[in-house]
């Protein structure tokens, strides 16, 4: 648990770096480092609707649109102490979620540079069709 937190810090220290805040003071990660995230153990949360997720989304994602993160905050609460990657179509989505989570208490919550569309395009791997159950 240790090396994952170490682990997240210097990713988001990199990430400031490199890549720096979104608009909105968000901390964002590119999809190699959101990939190496979640394959660390980290939470990739898709907070696009339904229809856009059944349409591409990156394996092992968990869907929960924006719309409704507030009321299904709970659903998500063990990760409030742990790396979660939060994505979208383009990042723009992402970023509100992640300052939703922020203010929740999610101390390790960061937007994924680019969303989906930077996702496919860096050829890292998608699911399509209706997720498994």
């Amino acid at each position: 648990m240790k090396f994952q937190h170490a682990l997240f810090v210097l990713v988001v220290f990199l990430c400031g770096i490199v890549t720096g805040c979104s608009a909105e003071n968000v901390p964002l990660v590119d999809v190699k480092q959101a990939a190496a995230m979640q394959a660390q153990g980290a939470l990739l949360l898709d907070v696009r609707q339904p229809d856009e997720y059944r349409e591409f989304r990156a394996p092992n994602s968990m869907l929960l649109p924006l719309g409704l993160l507030r009321s299904r905050m709970g659903e998500i609460s063990r990760y409030k102490d742990q790396p979660v990657a939060v994505i979208c179509h383009s990042g723009r989505r992402s970023a509100r979620a992640v300052k939703q989570l922020q203010e929740a208490g999610f101390t390790q919550a960061v937007s994924v540079d680019g969303g989906m569309v930077a996702w496919a395009a860096a050829g890292l791997p998608v699911e399509r069709g209706a997720p498994p159950q």
